[in-house]
């Protein structure tokens, strides 16, 4: 899995229009916190309980072939790394995770989007 700051992972995706984009966040964070633009949503966990979806995988691959390059994207870049190494588990070779997410790390007041992240960056996203 290789890892790349958000403006680097939307480069990679301009470049590459066989790339897949997928954001792994929980579904309330996709539609209510907003998306970065052409990402398709496959939650790694969700609430309630927050448990790992047992689907993840075989979603993605009904998305993508395993030679296709997939570049994955959570809130701060952790689930998206769990979520990397099972598609690598499965057989997908060309993974890339979005280090700081859709809205960075934590800033001096407990907020996000004030340091990093997708949205930080000025990126494109949208809200449902």
């Amino acid at each position: 899995m290789q890892h790349l700051e958000p403006k680097a992972a939307h480069e990679l995706l301009k470049a590459n229009p066989d790339a897949i984009f997928i954001d792994c966040r929980s579904e309330m964070e996709y539609f209510f916190v907003g998306h970065p633009l052409g990402a398709i949503h496959v939650a790694w966990s969700d609430g309630p309980n927050w448990e790992i979806n047992p689907q993840f995988v075989s979603h993605v691959k009904k998305a993508a072939a395993v030679d296709r390059p997939i570049v994955l994207i959570c809130r701060s870049g952790n689930r998206s790394i769990d979520a990397g190494r099972a598609l690598e588990e499965a057989g997908f070779t060309q993974i890339y995770n979005v280090l700081h997410g859709f809205e960075g790390e934590l800033g001096e007041n407990h907020h996000r989007n004030e340091k990093t992240g997708w949205r930080h960056d000025g990126l494109p996203w949208e809200q449902c």
